[in-house]
């Protein structure tokens, strides 16, 4: 009976060991790295770069080292793996592991092409989507790359544009949306921006290369720059711009839906000009009835109503840009290192830390 038990035992043990080694063991998921709700760039004060996880109540769930400045991040659908992309015009993008902190995989944009910053997975996780500057071409590309392959490039599309910078997904489809800023530049002459007189941005929705549709910007706002992008729960499509004309624009902020033309934000001249031309990120809360936009430039992070469309209500914060949403308000970094929690315009919470916080806030 004794023998029987044992060998019973070291059946079950040869079992489980065949099991483990078959890759059956439980995979990795968010959890195990803290479960963190955001992602983040940032500068520490020995200036060493980081990519660091943020959990919802603002504190820091881990810290993993970039070999220079980030500027925006994707996050895996299931598992925990980021990809951080370097600052623009940089032409790195590392894949981190958020668990070790190890580099899983570097993707290089290929000859005659810088990343632009920004990034998107499939909703299955299986591809991701990088926005590209083909700058002798002087065309915005789209790269496709295979993560099961360990990230090997396999394909690029137009992007439907000049000067693709954001990139986001439409929820439940693999439908992209683009946010082509219009404005040319070339590594040559660093950021200066080469075709302002000419420029002309648009939103495109693009589906396994081919674009679907682009929606242009009205001919009077020709010198404003598509950068940022926002998806309501009704796959409205929020866009945050930049103002390359003399003066000062009407709006700085919009929204579209396919099919439809583009609407436009209303503010007070005041406090469109508290934006300093600039909109540097911007999100909606998960009930789709409000929109936050931040200035970098202006110290500002403003709330409109998105039933109105109408400002709701602004709060100054030095450095401000990164912002994402948290439940009905808005988890907001800023480059002096504070993080806070708003909503309708009142702060919920907020930490201090010695990291100067990037430009963006990625919600995983």
């Amino acid at each position: 009976m004794v023998t029987e038990l044992r060998a019973s035992r070291s059946n079950r043990r040869q079992f489980l060991t065949g099991v483990l080694a078959v890759g059956f063991a439980p995979k990795p998921t968010w959890a195990d790295a803290g479960s963190p709700s955001y992602l983040s760039a940032a500068a520490r004060p020995d200036g060493a770069f980081v990519l660091c996880g943020i959990n919802a109540d603002l504190s820091i769930a881990f810290e993993q080292p970039l070999p220079a400045r980030g500027h925006a991040a994707a996050a895996h659908p299931t598992r925990p793996e980021a990809v951080a992309f370097a600052r623009r015009p940089g032409t790195f993008a590392m894949v981190i592991d958020c668990i070790t902190g190890a580099q899983k995989a570097q993707l290089s944009a290929p000859s005659g092409r810088h990343f632009y910053g920004h990034g998107v997975y499939s909703a299955d996780g299986n591809l991701l989507f990088t926005t590209e500057n083909d700058y002798e071409a002087g065309q915005g590309r789209i790269g496709v790359w295979d993560v099961g392959r360990g990230y090997v490039r396999t394909d690029d599309w137009a992007s439907g544009g000049i000067g693709p910078h954001d990139i986001q997904r439409l929820p439940g489809t693999d439908i992209l949306v683009v946010a082509n800023g219009g404005i040319d530049t070339h590594p040559a002459s660093g950021r200066t921006k080469l075709n302002i007189p000419t420029m002309r941005a648009n939103l495109a929705y693009v589906d396994n290369g081919s674009v679907l549709e682009t929606a242009l910007l009205p001919e009077d706002m020709q010198k404003s720059s598509i950068r940022h992008l926002a998806i309501g729960p009704d796959n409205t499509v929020i866009f945050g711009m930049q103002w390359e004309g003399q003066g000062q624009p009407d709006a700085l902020v919009g929204t579209h839906r396919r099919g439809q033309g583009m609407a436009f934000l209303s503010a007070p001249s005041a406090a469109v000009r508290d934006m300093n031309g600039y909109i540097g990120s911007i999100a909606v809360s998960n009930d789709g009835r409000l929109i936050a936009a931040t200035s970098p430039r202006g110290g500002v992070l403003q709330m409109y109503d998105a039933a109105t469309a109408a400002l709701q209500s602004a709060i100054h914060f030095e450095d401000v840009c990164g912002v994402a949403q948290q439940g009905t308000g808005f988890s907001v970094t800023s480059g002096t290192g504070v993080l806070r929690a708003v909503s309708a315009g009142q702060q919920r919470g907020e930490r201090t830390t010695l990291l100067a916080w990037d430009n963006h806030l990625i919600g995983i």
